[in-house]
């Protein structure tokens, strides 16, 4: 029953509207002012989050179609990969303008003197490449090989993606510091 649903035209549809769910709770969060105390970091932080989720549901489809032997989850593949690109925006968004107020000068400080904030960038550029490219027109001008090629860059944008999580979050308190045994307070 499930894999004729999956099957279904509307199947799309559906996955795409419940996908903006979590954006028209952000958008709520703006309107209504109960995005908490600091309004910026939480849309910051949230939209990261959210990225960071689609694209493992996207990286989920192939073990699922394996797993199920059912090929209908590869249809939902593209869609996944460009909501995780509008996540991915959303974050890059927030940061820029809520975070660092447009000031392009210092962004590119920004990038160089926080690691974590360069390894979201390179991610975001590789994944801006991968969704110019998710469309027919594209995969017909590189030709099937160099597509099949370049959208395996996924998995570095993964690796990215949680090395800018973890390198982005506070260290619990009890951490050692890099510079020695001082605990961080």
């Amino acid at each position: 029953m499930l894999r004729n649903r999956l099957r279904q035209p509307q199947a799309k549809w559906v996955l795409f509207l419940l996908s903006l769910v979590p954006f028209a709770y952000l958008c709520a969060g703006v309107y209504f002012n109960n995005l908490g105390p600091n309004p910026a970091e939480y849309l910051i932080r949230a939209s990261g989050d959210l990225t960071l989720r689609f694209l493992c549901i996207t990286l989920l489809i192939t073990p699922l179609r394996i797993l199920t032997q059912w090929p209908e989850w590869l249809l939902f593949r593209r869609s996944l990969g460009l909501l995780t690109f509008f996540y991915a925006c959303i974050h890059a968004l927030c940061y820029s303008l809520l975070d660092m107020s447009w000031a392009w000068d210092e962004i590119a400080q920004d990038i160089v003197k926080r690691p974590f904030i360069a390894v979201g960038v390179a991610g975001m550029l590789l994944l801006t490449a991968l969704a110019a490219t998710s469309f027919n027109a594209a995969v017909k001008a590189l030709g099937a090989k160099r597509w099949r090629q370049l959208h395996r860059a996924v998995y570095g944008i993964a690796v990215l993606a949680i090395l800018h999580f973890f390198f982005g979050c506070a260290p619990p308190k009890g951490i050692l510091t890099r510079y020695g045994s001082t605990p961080v307070s």
